[in-house]
């Protein structure tokens, strides 16, 4: 485990490598830094994995201390970095996932002029995320935090020359910014009340300190909620990931499934002691998760773009992911976040080999009748269109989601409210989810396929369908082995909802949705069309397709106002200031001038009189 500290130091090295010299390099020399740095620390992961099984450390976490960061008036956070369960679980799926999306991305990203510095910012992307996840303090986990703030703006535009995509990094990088100003001000809320951003250390003293319900603790809790809602794209911070598609689609892949908008799921699981001191903010992060995941999962069904679909899904599924860490299921978030990077990693890269077939294009109504054409990608692409759905029995997104729904209506802080919005967005989920398929591959042939994928491509997506299929059947010991950082969900209450029943259930609801896209859009796809020409329904699909007019909402209560603001004050007061103290400085110039005669009796005159009033004022004052 001595080698922790090169999961992130290599990729780091290769974003420097690429930065400097990546112009200069051939392709193929940019491939091989680009995946061959994250394949190592893929490999440093698995190996650390290995070791940690076969011999737990003392107390089931490891440190690894590397330098003192700052040491000023008591405040020393270092660069160390903390390995226990949840890191590690954190670290394998990341480096993994991130190595298959970089070998695709060898391929995908071929010819594009920008080679190197894709791979650059690619590569700084995982470093960034794992020095999040291994940080032993918070400090140096915002650290991270705002590396992936950054890489993620860097990416969304990386075709800059397009102002669509400039926009799309910006709105990405300020909506945010919201959540990361109020994880900063947590930060410094925490280190005024406990005297440290030490994360076990912090845990430990709030626990001592904070009393359950508290007004710091729930205080803290909030401002660390705002962070997490920011960076994962939950209600009210979700408006910048559908936008987000706008960069290639290894970064949507890299963004949804593995890094960015699961950093906030991470953090809200490792501060867990802190939510539960503070009750009202924990139930906050449930409400959120279901509210969000049940409106993403409505717009998800209007869209017309086959990425913006998937990006719905991701806000959708990291819903569920907040509902289980609001019910106190921590250990399930965390394994729906594994099944999930497998499955959504999978669609976006099987999106992408469609997108390249098909001259670029996005629209799924234009697609049609390519699993025969594309045989790889439909079957990749029904495989992790399945788990996510939550296929029966059979994929790893039924288990993952499965745990979360049951935990939600099981658990003490749950409720049957809870149970129902999670059944809610099962229906939801397979619903859209095989509206894209039977759109996309099924039907007849609307565009004409131009390629197919080769190795690089291909073999990424057929490891990923596989791992969505058995991803989910180490359940119990997943969440036996998450036990060593992580607690058990709360004691259930008397007459909870049956794990059997909730499982039937959710079966069920994965047929009603499946069966309701084959009838609309297969069976009578004249019935979607004619439903749409309703006043009713039209204007119910403009509300859902425009993210329930999220953008629209905020353009007159922020953006207006503030462009008002700018056009009152175009010539900004705050100058006028400066413009008085110059105004004043060249007046004194002026009166100062007038002293210059050149006449030498004036002259020794003043100083003769400037003498004598020092002295009277020395002498008498």
């Amino acid at each position: 485990m001595q080698l922790l500290w090169l999961v992130p130091a290599i990729p780091f090295a290769g974003a420097l490598i690429l930065l400097l010299f990546g112009p200069a390099m051939q392709r193929k020399a940019v491939a091989a830094v680009g995946v061959g740095t994250i394949a190592a620390s893929a490999l440093i992961s698995l190996v650390i994995a290995a070791q940690f099984l076969s011999a737990p450390p003392l107390g089931n976490a490891y440190r690894q201390f590397l330098w003192q960061w700052i040491d000023v008036a008591g405040f020393r956070p270092a660069f160390s970095l903390y390995l226990d369960p949840l890191s590690l679980v954190m670290m394998v799926v990341v480096t993994f996932v991130a190595f298959l999306i970089h070998l695709y991305s060898a391929e995908f990203m071929a010819g594009d002029e920008g080679y190197s510095r894709f791979f650059a910012y690619m590569n700084l992307f995982v470093a960034s995320m794992v020095t999040l996840l291994l940080a032993d303090n918070l400090l140096m986990l915002y650290l991270g935090w705002e590396g992936v703030g950054l890489c993620s703006y860097l990416l969304i535009g990386f075709w800059y020359q397009d102002p669509a995509n400039g926009a799309a990094a910006q709105k990405a990088f300020i909506v945010t910014r919201v959540g990361d100003t109020a994880f900063a001000i947590g930060l410094f809320l925490l280190f005024h009340d406990l005297g440290t951003l030490d994360i076990q250390e912090l845990m430990h003293r709030a626990q001592t300190d904070w009393r359950v319900g508290s007004a710091a603790a729930i205080a803290a809790a909030a401002l660390l909620l705002g962070g997490a809602v920011g960076k994962s794209a939950q209600l009210p911070l979700q408006t910048w990931l559908p936008d987000a598609m706008a960069g290639p689609t290894p970064t949507s892949a890299l963004i949804h499934a593995a890094t960015m908008v699961t950093a906030g799921v991470y953090l809200i699981a490792r501060m867990h002691v802190l939510f539960a001191l503070a009750p009202p903010v924990q139930f906050a992060v449930a409400v959120i998760g279901a509210v969000t995941l049940l409106m993403a999962g409505c717009s998800a069904l209007t869209q017309h773009d086959i990425k913006r679909v998937l990006a719905y899904s991701t806000i959708s599924q990291i819903g569920y992911m907040f509902l289980a860490l609001g019910v106190g299921a921590w250990g399930a978030a965390i394994f729906h976040f594994m099944t999930h990077a497998f499955f959504k990693a999978l669609l976006f890269l099987a999106a992408g080999i469609v997108i390249q077939a098909l001259h670029e294009e996005h629209d799924i109504f234009r697609m049609g009748g390519l699993r025969r054409e594309l045989p790889v990608a439909f079957w990749t692409f029904l495989a992790g269109g399945c788990a996510l759905s939550g296929l029966p029995l059979v994929t790893a997104g039924f288990f993952s989601k499965d745990l979360i729904i049951w935990s939600a209506g099981a658990s003490s802080l749950g409720g049957a409210a809870f149970w129902a919005a999670g059944l809610a967005g099962v229906v939801l989920t397979s619903f859209y989810t095989f509206r894209l398929i039977f759109l996309v591959f099924f039907g007849e042939t609307r565009t004409p396929v131009s390629r197919q994928p080769g190795f690089a491509m291909a073999a990424p997506v057929v490891v990923l369908a596989l791992l969505s299929i058995v991803g989910g059947y180490d359940e119990k010991p997943f969440l036996h082995f998450l036990g060593g950082a992580l607690p058990s969900m709360a004691q259930l209450p008397a007459g909870a909802i049956a794990e059997t029943a909730t499982s039937g259930i959710t079966g069920a609801e994965f047929i009603v949705g499946l069966l309701a896209a084959w009838f609309f859009y297969l069976r009578r796809p004249s019935l979607a069309a004619s439903a749409i020409r309703n006043p009713a329904v039209a204007a119910i699909h403009r509300l859902w397709f425009s993210d329930w007019g999220m953008d629209w909402l905020y353009d007159r209560i922020f953006v207006r106002p503030l462009e008002w603001i700018a056009r009152i004050n175009r010539d900004d007061v705050l100058d006028s200031i400066y413009d008085g103290i110059s105004a004043l400085a060249a007046l004194s110039w002026r009166a100062l001038r007038l002293t210059e005669t050149g006449k030498l009796r004036w002259y020794a005159t003043a100083i003769a009189a400037g003498t004598l009033l020092f002295v009277a004022m020395a002498m008498f004052l």
